[in-house]
């Protein structure tokens, strides 16, 4: 039995957090898979567990990756900005369909001088999360190349990605409108879901992340395992979500 503290019930997911914006959102549906759901139902023994999902959060310095992850984990907003240096995590644990889960916030450093020691965490990642700020156009002009680095260690057929603005709220209407319709048009071409977020809010996106990276990680079980662990309620017929383990890469990192 696990000797770790109760999830909090703040924390506990029964449906499918709703996207933020349909019109740039890959998964659309409204309620989990039926598989999933099916498999949670039965709480057979050794189905599902507890499981950790790997989440690298990048973007560049100061669009307010940390106030973000730090906002919704401490329940704290810090408004003296503070660089990260290196890498920093957070584990949130939350109680999906009656499962427990958790999430391991990795919080990149966006400088320059650290991006070789940000990139060795990158591996292993099963959603990805590309921050950029509202306020500033260049930031957003550069999270391409900040998720083609994270990519570089991945499996791009086996991570859930999230193109994420912040600072919502120090935005001029104007501004918000000319750089959401741009980061709406990339996140279509990434392929990755746009959030538009305050430091101060974003406790419905990563309840979005956590719905979404614990389907992919039951899809990948019952896979891995075969229907017939799971008797007659659950069929794996390869019609559903391809959900595969990360595939493992050499750092390219200096």
């Amino acid at each position: 039995r696990s000797m770790l503290p109760p999830v909090k019930k703040d924390r506990i997911i029964t449906e499918l957090p709703k996207c933020f914006s349909p019109s740039a959102a890959l998964h659309t549906k409204e309620a989990f898979h039926p598989q999933v759901k099916a498999v949670c139902q039965t709480k057979k023994r050794g189905t599902v567990g507890f499981n950790i999902a790997k989440v690298i959060v990048v973007g560049d310095v100061a669009v307010g990756k940390t106030c973000l992850i730090s906002r919704f984990c401490k329940g704290a907003f810090d408004k003296n900005y503070k660089a990260t240096i290196g890498v920093d995590f957070e584990m949130e644990r939350f109680e999906v369909l009656g499962v427990p889960f958790s999430l391991q916030l990795w919080d990149t450093a966006g400088q320059e001088r650290f991006k070789c020691i940000a990139s060795t965490y990158y591996r292993g990642a099963q959603a990805i999360i590309v921050v950029f700020d509202l306020s500033s156009a260049g930031s957003l002009a550069h999270a391409r190349q900040w998720l083609e680095d994270a990519m570089k260690e991945n499996d791009p057929s086996s991570v859930l990605l999230f193109l994420v603005g912040t600072k919502k709220d120090l935005s001029s209407p104007e501004q918000l409108a000319y750089v959401e319709q741009e980061a709406i048009r990339l996140s279509e071409e990434i392929r990755a879901e746009y959030w538009a977020v305050s430091a101060k809010s974003g406790r419905d996106f990563f309840f979005r992340v956590a719905s979404l990276t614990f389907e992919a990680n039951v899809l990948a079980e019952l896979e891995r395992r075969g229907s017939r662990d799971v008797g007659d309620i659950i069929r794996i017929t390869g019609s559903t979500e391809d959900v595969r383990k990360p595939t493992k890469r050499k750092s390219n990192c200096c």
